[in-house]
């Protein structure tokens, strides 16, 4: 089965075609970075009628790369939501009528969804069951994934998500957009036993078991400090290296309570944040020490892109109830629970 992907929920721009047999065939993704950095962060309208520029030009070049024509797709995946309601409308509307077209179903998947399945594209592969750590821009969650549909929530975040924790951090000490990256960078110089910033939510997990996460009052902790004090180069990359430190110890902590809870041996990281080196460095090491075994996808497709989309869309496809549904309207969620997703 070959399936075309369309990723364009935020913004990025990203295309891909993704064959049952072969596995990812082609990719490509446009950053809309350049074009929002002026505004420190995204500007929806911009974002739209960037996605609507770029859509069909990445198209014809991933069919190209893939040795594919239009007539040779099966079906076409596209984001529904969660996002931002216009950018998920570009790729919606490009999506179905392709498929209208071309005769072929088309398939709405879940943002996170492709996210959480995204390290099946890796040669080293997990399989079902396992736990998932979906850390992005507006999500921090952990979920029980039993299979394709089958999603049991653990705990999501009660405020700031982890990548928009990083994010509002970034610009406090100064840092441009996206902010998330760029502190991780500077954290690179910094000592991250200098402040000692709190752990938001470990008490009620010794207590309780509680896996929900909590960001804001670190995000606070930051802000108290950085009004306080002179930010040098050396104090901002001591901040950016202890906040780093705070968040990837809290994940660390929920990931390894979430897998004792369930009994599993398996947990996939996926989203933004799961490029995160430090990250993935404290995780390694636990998986080691307490022999469980940690999955990622590659760096390229931990950010938003169309090959998780495809994969999706592919997987999706395969446990169809019906061979064929033509398109004859379509809707996006722009709001839209993981586990409302069923197979």
């Amino acid at each position: 089965m070959l399936v075309l992907g369309i990723e364009t929920s935020c913004d990025e721009t990203g295309v891909a075609v993704y064959d049952s047999g072969r596995g990812l065939l082609a990719h490509a993704l446009h950053s809309q970075v350049a074009l929002h950095d002026a505004y420190g962060g995204v500007v929806p309208e911009l974002a739209s009628r960037d996605h609507i520029r770029r859509l069909l030009p990445l198209v014809r070049e991933v069919l190209h790369k893939a040795g594919a024509k239009e007539s040779d797709l099966e079906a076409v995946a596209y984001t529904q939501g969660p996002g931002l309601a216009g950018a998920l409308l570009v790729g919606a509307a490009v999506a179905n009528s392709l498929a209208f077209g071309l005769g072929v179903r088309a398939i709405g998947v879940h943002h996170l969804e492709g996210h959480l399945l995204s390290p099946l594209l890796e040669k080293k592969a997990p399989s079902f069951p396992f736990v998932a750590l979906l850390v992005s821009g507006g999500h921090t969650q952990l979920m029980r994934v039993a299979g394709v549909g089958h999603y049991e929530m653990l705990g999501e975040t009660l405020d700031d998500a982890a990548g928009e924790a990083f994010d509002k951090t970034a610009k406090l000490i100064g840092l441009g957009y996206p902010g998330g990256p760029a502190l991780a960078k500077l954290a690179e110089r910094g000592r991250a036993d200098r402040f000692a910033f709190p752990r938001p939510m470990l008490e009620q997990l010794e207590k309780s078991g509680d896996l929900n996460f909590s960001f804001s009052g670190l995000k606070t902790a930051v802000v108290v400090l950085t009004r306080t004090r002179a930010l040098d180069e050396q104090t901002r990359s001591d901040v950016a290296a202890a906040f780093q430190e705070a968040v990837a110890d809290v994940l660390v902590a929920k990931s390894l309570a979430a897998l004792r809870r369930t009994g599993l041996s398996r947990l996939v990281v996926a989203g933004g944040v799961g490029a995160n080196v430090r990250l993935r460095a404290l995780l390694d090491a636990a998986a080691s020490r307490d022999k469980f075994s940690v999955f990622y996808p590659a760096m390229e497709f931990c950010t938003d892109n169309g090959a998780m989309i495809a994969l999706a869309g592919c997987l999706r496809l395969k446990i169809a109830k019906t061979a064929r549904a033509l398109p004859l309207g379509f809707t996006v969620r722009p709001r839209w629970a993981l586990a409302d997703v069923a197979a």
